[in-house]
C-alpha cells in the first residue's frame, strides 16, 4: 500500500521547522493514542504519525526522505510494524513526549514493560589529574581516591532478598485506571507504587543499601599512566564510573592529565627542544659540550660558526609515546650568550678581532650593502 507524504501526515509545510514539525506530533498523537481513543483506525493512524515524526524530526533521515522519498528506506530493516524504517532507540523520546502531555503512565514502554526495569550504564566519571614533566614523560603509577555510587555486593544491586512478584500490579509495574467524563472514557496507567515499577518486591529489604541497589562509596583506585601522555589528554578506566541501574554496567572513569611545565625543556608532540646558551668562544671556534636528554647527558660537538637560533637535531631522544609506539627527537637550540663586563685585557682581545680580515663575512657583505651608493 502506497504511504502518505509524511509532511502531509503531520499536516505541515516541507519548509516546517523542527518545532513545528514536534508541536503538530504532538497534537496528533495525543489525538490518535490507542489508550485514548477508541475509534477504528485510531491506532493504525497513530502508527503513521509515529513513523513520519520519526523521519521529519531527525536532520540526517529527513533530508534522505526529501531527496529520495519513502524509497530512500526501502532497504532498511523494519521494526515496530513498519517496513523499510528502524525505531530503534525513538520509543524512548517518544516515552518523553507522551509522558509530559498525559502524565507518565502513557508511552510504548508500559506495554512492554517499565522503563524502571530496564538495565541502565552508569554515568561516565571525570577526574583532573596534575602530573610533573617527568611523570607524563616516562608513565607512572598513581592511587585516586573518587567518591562514586557502587552496585551493592550483598543484594547484587537489585535492593532485597527473596524476591517476588508485586502484589499490587501483579508483575506489570502498572495500575491502570479509567475515568470517565462527558468526553468519555480515558484509560490511564500510572506507575506501581508498590514496587515502583519494577513489578517485583522483595520479602526482606537489603539493609546494606537501603533498598536503592547501590550506594556512594570512597574508593582509592590504583592508575598505571602510560609514558607520553599530555595536556589534557584522557585516559578511560573502565567500569569504575558511576553504577548502573537494575544490574546495568557501570561507567568508565576519565582521567583528565594536566601536566607542569619543565624548567628547561620544551614539548611540542612527542618532540623537546631544549635551549644550550653558549659563549662567544663556543660560537666562533666551536668546542664540545654536555647536554644532559631526557634520560642520560650525551657529548654534542658545537660547530664552529654557530649562531643565536641555529638548530641542531638529536634522533630518537625524545618522548616514547606508548600509546602510539612513536619515539619522538629532540632539538638543540642554540643562544650565543654575550658577557655582562669584560676586562681591559678581554677588550683588547676584541679591539684586535674586528681589525682582522672579515672580508666572505655575512657582517662584512652587509656593510658594503649600506654604505653601497
Amino acid at each position: 500500500m502506497n504511504k502518505r507524504d509524511y509532511y502531509e501526515v503531520l499536516g505541515v509545510s516541507k519548509t516546517a521547522t523542527d518545532a513545528e514539525i514536534k508541536s503538530a506530533f504532538r497534537k496528533l498523537a495525543k489525538q490518535y493514542h490507542p489508550d485514548i481513543n477508541k475509534e477504528a483506525g485510531a491506532e493504525e493512524k497513530f502508527k503513521e504519525v509515529q513513523e513520519a515524526y520519526a523521519v521529519l524530526s531527525d536532520p540526517n533521515r529527513r533530508k534522505q526522505y526529501d531527496q529520495f522519498g519513502h524509497a530512500a528506506f526501502d532497504n532498511q530493516g523494519g521494526a515496530s510494524g513498519f517496513s523499510g524504517f528502524d525505531f530503534s532507540g525513538f520509543d524512548v523520546d517518544l516515552d518523553d513526549i507522551l509522558g509530559s502531555m498525559f502524565g507518565s503512565g502513557f508511552g510504548f514502554s508500559n506495554r512492554g514493560g517499565s522503563k524502571r526495569t530496564r538495565q541502565t550504564r552508569g554515568e561516565d566519571v571525570l577526574y583532573h589529574m596534575d602530573l610533573t614533566f617527568e611523570e607524563a614523560v616516562f608513565g607512572t603509577e598513581k592511587d585516586i581516591k573518587i567518591d562514586t555510587s557502587i552496585s551493592c555486593p550483598d543484594c547484587d544491586g537489585k535492593g532485597g532478598h527473596d524476591e517476588m512478584t508485586c502484589e499490587v500490579c501483579h508483575g506489570s509495574g502498572t495500575i491502570t485506571s479509567e475515568q470517565r467524563t462527558i468526553l468519555g472514557a480515558f484509560v490511564s496507567k500510572t506507575t506501581c507504587s508498590n514496587c515502583g515499577g519494577t513489578g517485583k518486591t522483595f520479602k526482606r529489604r537489603c539493609s546494606t543499601c537501603s533498598g536503592r541497589g547501590k550506594y556512594k562509596k570512597n574508593r582509592t583506585i590504583t592508575v598505571k599512566i602510560p609514558s607520553g601522555v599530555d595536556n589534557e589528554m584522557r585516559l578511560r578506566v573502565a567500569g569504575k564510573g558511576e553504577a548502573g541501574e537494575n544490574g546495568g554496567p557501570a561507567g568508565d572513569l576519565y582521567i583528565e592529565f594536566r601536566v607542569k611545565e619543565h624548567e628547561y625543556f620544551k614539548r611540542e608532540g612527542d618532540d623537546i627542544y631544549l635551549t644550550v646558551p653558549i659563549t662567544i668562544t663556543d660560537a666562533i671556534l666551536g668546542s664540545k659540550k654536555d647536554i644532559r636528554t631526557l634520560d642520560s647527558v650525551v657529548t654534542l660537538n658545537v660547530k664552529a660558526g654557530t649562531n643565536t637560533g641555529d638548530k641542531q637535531r638529536i634522533k630518537g631522544r625524545g618522548i616514547k609515546n606508548s600509546s602510539t609506539g612513536n619515539v619522538g627527537d629532540m632539538y638543540l637550540i642554540f643562544e650565543v650568550v654575550l658577557p655582562d663586563k669584560l676586562s681591559r685585557e678581554q677588550k683588547l682581545l676584541f679591539e684586535k678581532l674586528s681589525e682582522t680580515n672579515l672580508e666572505n663575512s655575512t657582517y662584512n657583505k652587509f656593510t658594503k650593502f649600506v654604505n653601497k651608493s
